[in-house]
């Protein structure tokens, strides 16, 4: 999938994005709960699983 469509769902659904670059694991479980409790790290933490390489 295109980086820059992956960066646009990090944004917006940041636990959708992790899935699609990490499938079901320990990464998406992380995501989930920063998200739940802080949205903004949970975006921070989606941007940087997808832009690592």
């Amino acid at each position: 999938m295109n980086k820059l469509l992956h960066i646009i769902i990090a944004l917006l659904l940041p636990p959708v994005a992790v899935f699609l670059k990490s499938g079901v694991g320990k990464d998406l479980l992380i995501n989930i709960i920063l998200c739940i409790f802080f949205y903004i790290p949970g975006i921070l933490h989606a941007l940087w699983l997808i832009t690592k390489e």
